[in-house]
């Protein structure tokens, strides 16, 4: 944000604390964003949760964009990142659609945009949304030059092909503007997003440390438990061929029951055996 942005907003750029920095870059920049956002996902609260989450992360690596370039765009291409994630078809609050909007001609512009590739209407929203000339547009798109001159007119061709009377970019301009100022989205309060962004940053403090607990209290026990020395593997049996198997004997039958118990009376009460007699 530069001094003239910051005077803007009735804050004087060099008595700002951080926080007084970050909610005037917020007041500046949230609003519009927010806006713009619904155009690139064509869902209102999607939006709104991308640029929270763009400005939670600011705030989390505020010394950096603080000294960035143009803070505002770094902002705007992490909401852009966000709201343009696949990821979001898997979640089930966005499975989905939203109402359109009410308006026909607005309903037809948006459905126009959805159906573009992320990277042309990306393109398109930098270029005839914003305002942003075409080495900007390339550099916050990560393309070059060429390669974003060519999604910009590719995205001004399908969107002229859907409705003829855009044909005009300095008409599609005012049409994107219109579509983005009708919804009346507004943005979250720059304390409560400072807020989240503070409870987000302990929560995942935290679980990293929690994290590297339990690594360390693996390793030890591993390192107790584990063997000192290599142990081979014992070697599964094999039957010998030509070996009976052993087998447990079975009960005896009555037959050799008597005959057990013969044998013992006689072994107690028998003829004299031979027995060493001292001297």
């Amino acid at each position: 944000m530069t001094q003239g942005q910051v005077e803007g907003v009735g804050v004087p750029e060099g008595r700002l604390t951080p926080a007084q920095a970050f909610d005037a870059l917020y007041a500046f920049s949230a609003p519009s964003l927010v806006r713009q956002t619904y155009l690139l996902c064509g869902r209102r609260e999607l939006a709104r949760e991308s640029v929270e989450r763009a400005f939670q992360l600011a705030w989390q690596r505020w010394p950096e964009v603080a000294r960035d370039r143009d803070p505002a765009g770094w902002v705007r291409a992490t909401a852009y990142d966000f709201a343009l994630s696949p990821w979001h078809r898997f979640r089930p609050r966005y499975r989905h659609p939203e109402s359109p909007p009410s308006d026909a001609s607005d309903r037809a512009l948006l459905a126009a945009l959805l159906q573009l590739p992320p990277p042309q209407r990306r393109t398109l929203v930098l270029y005839d949304g914003v305002g942003l000339d075409l080495p900007e547009t390339a550099a916050e798109t990560e393309a070059s030059t060429p390669a974003a001159a060519n999604r910009l007119l590719h995205a001004r061709t399908a969107v002229a092909a859907r409705l003829p009377d855009l044909s005009d970019p300095a008409v599609l301009h005012d049409r994107l503007a219109e579509l983005a100022a009708t919804e009346r989205l507004r943005a979250a309060k720059p304390t409560t997003v400072r807020e989240g962004s503070e409870r987000r940053a302990r929560f995942w403090t935290r679980a990293a440390i929690a994290f590297t607990v339990a690594l360390i209290g693996t390793t030890a026990l591993t390192l107790r438990t584990a063997p000192t020395r290599y142990e081979p593997p014992v070697p599964s049996g094999s039957t010998v061929r030509g070996v009976p198997p052993r087998m447990a004997p079975g009960p005896l039958s009555e037959r050799e029951l008597e005959l057990r118990a013969k044998l013992r009376e006689d072994s107690r009460h028998g003829p004299q055996r031979l027995a060493p007699q001292p001297l």
